[in-house]
């Protein structure tokens, strides 16, 4: 099996918790997702299956979009719900100022991601220092941009916001939710998230790992890596083929940049990747996938 899931990830599983059932189930151990969701989350989680997981790193996913759900007037040392929970404001917020207020987060942002992540601070996790009682006081901000934010709904009385959020990999939610809250003066925590998109998968068209119960099901959902990759193609002859399976360069006679990556295809399947040679008209192939 080689290729792609587009899976819907419900509510209290985790990612891994998604691939161990995949493993179980599909009898595959090479299974990986393409990028973490917290068990709060729901949505789209891309799953690559056998030689699709070596595919994952040339995946376009620099923009995914979000649906999220917030309370406003709490903190909490997670930015959701799930964590610790103090009152921080009994202020009443308007529709307008919350407007207002998110119309400064479209852009180029500066963001510091929650003290509960999976990211790595000097050799360990930042999730396994903050459950010892540790949270770092000089965790780096990194940049990220925020193409949409659109307010869906808002509730005076329950002091509740929904928003539509498109952004660059490596954006947290929680944490524009923080910053967004500490920027009104009341705090603000995630109660819901959602991911609708993640590159070129999309909500619509993702599926619960339960339709996936065995081979012959999971094939039906299987996505093909050249649909999904966002190169150019290239269609090989026999002769061809027989050579990139010894890991023979190939000549051609069609444009490529040089920096870019090629897909070489061998009816619609992806035999391999490829870069064109910056001086000659070879094709060096990068990795194989067929034997």
């Amino acid at each position: 099996m080689f290729g792609f899931f587009n899976i819907n990830k419900s509510k209290g599983m985790t990612s891994h918790d998604v691939v161990s059932k995949l493993r179980r189930v599909l009898k595959i151990k090479q299974i990986g997702h393409t990028g973490t969701l917290d068990p709060l989350a729901q949505g789209v989680l891309p799953i690559a299956v056998g030689k699709a997981t070596r595919l994952i790193e040339y995946l376009d996913e620099k923009n995914k979009e979000y649906v999220a759900v917030l309370e406003l007037g709490k903190i909490s040392d997670t930015y959701d719900c799930e964590g610790i929970i103090q009152q921080y404001s009994d202020k009443k917020i308007s529709e307008n100022d919350f407007l207002s207020v998110i119309d400064k987060y479209r852009g180029e942002i500066e963001q510091v991601p929650p003290a509960y992540s999976a990211l790595h601070y000097k050799g360990k996790r930042l999730y396994e220092l903050a459950r010892q009682g540790i949270t770092p006081v000089d965790i780096p901000a990194r940049t990220v941009y925020i193409n949409k934010l659109n307010l869906l709904d808002f509730d005076y009385e329950s002091q509740t916001a929904t928003i539509d959020v498109g952004c660059s990999r490596g954006t947290y939610i929680r944490s524009l939710i923080n910053d967004i809250g500490i920027n009104l003066g009341t705090g603000a925590i995630m109660t819901a998230l959602t991911r609708t998109k993640s590159g070129v998968f999309s909500l619509k068209n993702a599926v619960s790992p339960e339709l996936l119960s065995d081979n012959f099901e999971a094939l039906k959902y299987l996505i093909n890596p050249v649909d999904v990759l966002s190169y150019k193609c290239y269609q090989l002859t026999e002769i061809e083929l027989q050579k990139i399976k010894h890991g023979q360069s190939i000549e051609t006679k069609h444009y490529y940049e040089p920096s870019s990556y090629i897909c070489l295809e061998y009816n619609n399947q992806l035999c391999a990747l490829a870069k064109k040679d910056a001086i000659s008209n070879k094709l060096i192939i990068q990795k194989v996938f067929i034997q």
